[in-house]
């Protein structure tokens, strides 16, 4: 899986990225967890397609706030797009996905075959 290092310069050239972390559990499974506050389940699109999971959504403001009646504005809003590359070893038609508290929990499962296995050895006579 590449992972891409988060800048949060890159924000200033339009939209917003929300921030992930990614790990492996003892469970083999890949897990990603995204921050997107503030957001209906149904505001969130995931697709796994040819190897890259996209996560994609649009975080809007509060339209009950007029633009004149801001005295400071540092959270972000706007349509956001992640995608990450997967490696061949997760199982897409396992991939599971919870949303909770405002971070988004996608897990990749692994395919059986890239599961590790014991190997017994025998006694030679």
């Amino acid at each position: 899986m590449t992972i891409v290092r988060w800048d949060p310069f890159r924000e200033f050239a339009g939209g917003w990225m929300p921030p992930v972390d990614i790990y492996s559990t003892s469970a083999h499974e890949l897990v990603i967890k995204t921050e997107v506050p503030g957001l209906n389940k149904d505001d969130i699109d995931i697709k796994v397609e040819k190897f890259t999971l996209t996560i994609k959504g649009e975080k809007k403001a509060d339209e009950a706030v007029k633009d004149d009646q801001f005295h400071r504005v540092e959270r972000t809003y706007g349509v956001f797009e992640r995608s990450f590359s997967l490696p061949p070893s997760v199982d897409a038609n396992r991939v599971e996905a919870e949303y909770k508290d405002g971070v988004l929990t996608v897990k990749l499962p692994l395919r059986e075959e890239a599961k590790p296995k014991q190997i017994k050895i025998n006694l030679a006579a």
